[in-house]
């Protein structure tokens, strides 16, 4: 039995929000075709992600020069304990699903803390005399991004910074199998429902082999 991260992240559902709708028929043909794995849904607009900061830092640094977690203060000690918690629960995972918009060419912020939460050195990658190495080989994971205008190829290729940072992100993990599903030109109105719908297929496709 495999573990699925369905990690998404947008503010509405899926009734308004191409990303999510195809998702969510991805999520619907995977059980189907794997029954027994079990899949955890992580709406991070919906989890408490905290971001890198004062607190987060100085708890690191403090624990990094001798202290122990007890000698944190009460803010340093709640975020980085849940910093461990989404740490400890990515890790332990096989495979990984992110579900995003396309904002101002890259993702939503609240993936961004979540990428952060997740690359830490001893866990998830670590540096060598020979450089950086990833330290979770064998895994797999897809990104499935909508946009209203065409990224993935072509004259506006060069600026887009979702899948490209997510498929880097996770390459420095050390995962070798990533894929994209792109939902992108949705901004016609006119093509946008057969490019949902031709999306849906393509999920529902990867579904049966991921």
């Amino acid at each position: 039995m495999a573990t699925v991260l369905y990690i998404t992240a947008h503010p509405l559902d899926s009734k308004s929000s191409y990303s999510l709708a195809v998702g969510e028929e991805f999520i619907e043909a995977y059980r189907q075709a794997n029954p027994t794995d079990e899949v955890v849904h992580l709406d991070l607009y919906q989890e408490d992600i905290p971001q890198i900061d004062a607190d987060v830092l100085r708890g690191w640094e403090k624990i990094r020069s001798g202290s122990s977690f007890d000698q944190l203060s009460d803010a340093e000690k709640s975020k980085i304990a849940r910093h461990e918690e989404i740490l400890e629960q990515f890790v332990a995972a096989d495979k990984y699903v992110y579900v995003s918009p396309m904002w101002n060419f890259s993702i939503p912020p609240v993936m961004k803390a979540y990428t952060d939460a997740t690359s830490v050195p001893g866990k998830t990658f670590k540096y060598t005399e020979n450089g950086p190495v990833g330290l979770l080989p064998g895994k797999k994971a897809l990104h499935i991004q909508a946009s209203g205008s065409v990224y993935s190829e072509g004259p506006l290729a060069s600026i887009e910074m979702g899948y490209s940072y997510l498929n880097k992100i996770l390459s420095f993990y050390g995962i070798q199998s990533i894929e994209g599903i792109f939902v992108e030109g949705t901004a016609s109105s006119e093509q946008a429902p057969a490019i949902k719908e031709q999306a849906i297929a393509q999920a529902k496709e990867v579904a049966q082999r991921f």
